[in-house]
């Protein structure tokens, strides 16, 4: 079965809100390229590129928090256009700074900071706004079209930057980025829903510490984060992309291996019309973070640009269905009054993960090598998830009642 699109013409809001999103993050994926690429031209180290990863981290863990509770006290709508605004000046700051003789890496790693700490605002609220505007029997489907819209993001988008990059540098990757920020910003305010949460006698600590609660008092949750961290812990590769680009040919290279993975999602994407028949989601998640560990060391001993980019492929396509099925059973286990709280732990998860890895990644090629820090990491990867499944067994056994 092939990917479902009735959400888009079913729910005008959710269109608008897909539509900007697509464009936003198309020009994200191109920044996604650049950032790294420049520090490594920059400084031709690893350990660098993967330090950035260990900055990203910090204003993970606190603003997932604190922009998750915001989101359910504060009109999301207003919140995702302030925070898309905020992104779109920081995206600047690195624009105006790539034009410099001697461009600053430190201002680069602040930037990148504060890119983060926005998105932990920006993402809680637009997941809790999602989740109010579409109707429960279409989450599978809504899922997927955001899996959809990763996918062709970060396979047209980075493979856009390496030319973008060869052909007129760094600064007119960060400048494509700039224009679509402001396209995505036209579609926000076309989105008629204005809803603002009920007002809480809590305290936004008070708050957020329920939300810790919640998250922690459900099996099937705590499955989710814990699994998605040991994978991306592990085997998340992306660090390493602009060194291997250097041994296949420079930006053009980058811009294929950082595209690698979201083509094999998208393929795994424009096939899932069978997940919604599937009620097992704790399983799946469990053999498609398996599988995702199995390709990536598989990486570690490729000898060649497109035989590394089929198996990063594969490993793509995994790691979508994976988040297929843990957006699913976020979407079936958060209420709404929560939903904003719990987005920001997910993000949290979700994005933690590979910030970590990326630090392990470029360490250990900064110690060892590239090909090593590839296979041994998936090696790890594989056992850590078996094993963090053994002490899950209730999110292995998860089911929903709900196809």
């Amino acid at each position: 079965m092939l990917i479902n699109i009735s959400p888009l013409k079913k729910y005008p809001d959710f269109r608008n809100l897909f539509l900007g999103q697509f464009i936003s993050f198309f020009g994200s994926m191109i920044s996604y390229v650049a950032i790294p690429y420049e520090v490594y031209q920059l400084t031709k180290d690893n350990w660098y590129v993967g330090a950035l990863g260990i900055v990203q981290l910090v204003p993970v863990l606190v603003f997932g928090i604190i922009g998750g509770t915001i989101a359910d006290r504060l009109n999301r709508k207003k919140l995702i256009i302030y925070s898309e605004a905020v992104m779109c000046l920081v995206v600047f700051g690195l624009f105006l700074n790539s034009l410099q003789d001697s461009p600053s890496v430190p201002l680069i790693f602040v930037l990148v900071a504060i890119l983060q700490g926005v998105l932990g605002f920006h993402r809680p609220a637009m997941e809790a706004m999602t989740q109010k505007i579409v109707s429960a029997e279409d989450y599978s489907s809504i899922g997927a079209l955001g899996s959809f819209r990763y996918s062709v993001s970060a396979i047209a988008g980075p493979s856009l930057a390496g030319l973008i990059i060869a052909q007129f540098g760094i600064s007119a990757a960060y400048g494509f980025d700039v224009v679509t920020f402001l396209l995505a910003l036209y579609f926000l305010f076309k989105i008629r829903f204005n809803e603002t949460p009920e007002k809480s006698s809590k305290n936004p600590i008070e708050q957020a510490k329920e939300g810790l609660r919640f998250s922690v008092s459900k099996p099937e949750l705590i499955g989710t984060y814990a699994i998605d961290i040991v994978a991306m812990t592990f085997a998340f590769p992306v660090a390493l992309f602009p060194a291997l680009s250097e041994t296949y040919g420079g930006a053009k290279s980058a811009g294929i291996l950082f595209s690698s993975m979201a083509v094999g999602a998208l393929l795994a994407t424009l096939f899932s019309g069978w997940t919604h028949k599937v009620r097992t989601h704790g399983r799946m998640v469990v053999i498609a973070a398996c599988l995702w560990a199995v390709f990536i060391c598989v990486v570690g001993f490729a000898n060649s640009l497109w035989g590394a980019f089929i198996f990063l492929a594969l490993a793509g396509a995994a790691d979508m269905i994976s988040g297929l099925f843990r957006q699913v059973i976020w979407n079936q286990t958060v209420p709404n009054e929560m939903r904003g709280r719990l987005s920001g732990i997910e993000m949290i998860s979700y994005m933690s993960g590979p910030l970590i890895g990326n630090a392990r990644a470029g360490w250990v090629a900064s110690k060892f090598n590239v090909s090593i820090s590839l296979w041994s990491g998936g090696l790890i990867c594989f056992v850590a998830v078996v094993m963090t499944a053994l002490f899950l067994p209730k999110f292995w056994k998860y089911s929903s009642s709900r196809s």
